[in-house]
């Protein structure tokens, strides 16, 4: 057994949030932002609206497990695009039979795997620059402190205090771990070795599996701390990093609460685009903000170090 943070398990489960008819109330700041981005880049018509339906199943290709505990997403994209043949078309059949048929996107694909799999992860690229990227040293935060916690449980209690605090449709009882929510009985001749536990920021309410031999089986739970995910981080230190960095580029931190582009910077600070440009210049090579394309702009966002010299008390 072992935990992994996986970027592909937070791609498919977002995708389908910002799909369905209702977002949680958690989710939705983050969902007003991304929605109107990918609506504009055509992804909420294109190969992962085809294979991420609003409810059901998802092709399990999608989800490689994860070889490291914190793999990257051009790693999880090399792992679907060395995806059978035989193996993608068969778990197509099973999309088609849930959803009543395959796009017409999702029907190339299963003609042509070995050519087609490339344009599914450029999409998936796309998508991830747009709608997790810009956030995803927050969400990355929330999911180590998940494994940092229950690692710990594993290590002064036991998997059974793990497993039995997990989720309520998941038990361990008699050196058996139990999913009430799985239709079909796993046994270990069948399951393939190991366990993988994934915390998931999107995944939610409820624990899904992956069971794809030879790879070990994967589980993707609700990580503890999503509900506070979006709520603004508090800013103590603005006064001393404005002695550091300088006003402006202190303010311009302030402001990247939420990831936004140069424009947008500089009608919400007053600066000019100009001296905004140049500003985040100098704080991306500092390692205080990244920058990601969102169609013809860019958008930027304060990375982890940023947050903790934010929130760091005098």
């Amino acid at each position: 057994m072992r935990f992994a943070v996986s970027p592909m398990w937070e791609v498919g489960p977002s995708f389908r949030l910002l799909r369905s008819g209702s977002t949680p109330l958690v989710h939705r700041p983050w969902a007003a932002q991304v929605r109107p981005r990918l609506a504009a880049a055509g992804l909420d018509r294109g190969w992962l609206a085809e294979l991420i339906p609003p409810s059901g199943y998802v092709p399990d290709f999608l989800n490689p497990a994860p070889t490291g505990p914190a793999p990257d997403l051009a790693e999880e994209l090399a792992g679907i695009r060395a995806s059978p043949a035989d193996r993608v078309r068969r778990e197509l059949d099973r999309l088609g039979q849930e959803q009543g048929g395959l796009g017409p996107r999702a029907r190339t694909l299963y003609a042509e795997p070995r050519a087609r799999l490339g344009r599914v992860t450029e999409e998936i690229e796309t998508y991830w620059e747009l709608a997790l990227a810009p956030y995803w040293a927050r969400i990355r935060a929330v999911l180590e402190a998940d494994v940092f916690h229950r690692s710990r449980q594993v290590a002064e209690h036991g998997a059974g205090r793990l497993f039995n605090a997990l989720h309520p449709s998941v038990s361990w009882d008699d050196n058996a771990l139990r999913l009430d929510r799985r239709h079909r009985p796993l046994s270990r001749t069948t399951a393939g070795a190991g366990l993988l536990l994934i915390p998931s920021a999107f995944t939610g309410p409820v624990p899904f599996t992956r069971v794809t031999p030879p790879e070990p089986p994967q589980l993707a739970y609700p990580a503890r701390g999503t509900g506070s995910l979006w709520e603004p981080r508090p800013v103590t230190r603005t006064e001393a990093l404005a002695a550091v960095l300088g006003r402006s580029r202190t303010l311009l931190l302030t402001e990247l609460e939420t990831p936004a582009s140069t424009t947008e910077l500089a009608r919400r600070t007053g600066l000019s685009a100009a001296g905004v440009s140049q500003c985040l210049t100098a704080l991306r090579d500092a390692g205080l903000v990244s920058a990601h394309r969102a169609g013809r702009s860019v958008l930027y966002a304060r990375t982890g170090v940023a947050e903790s010299l934010l929130a760091a008390r005098p």
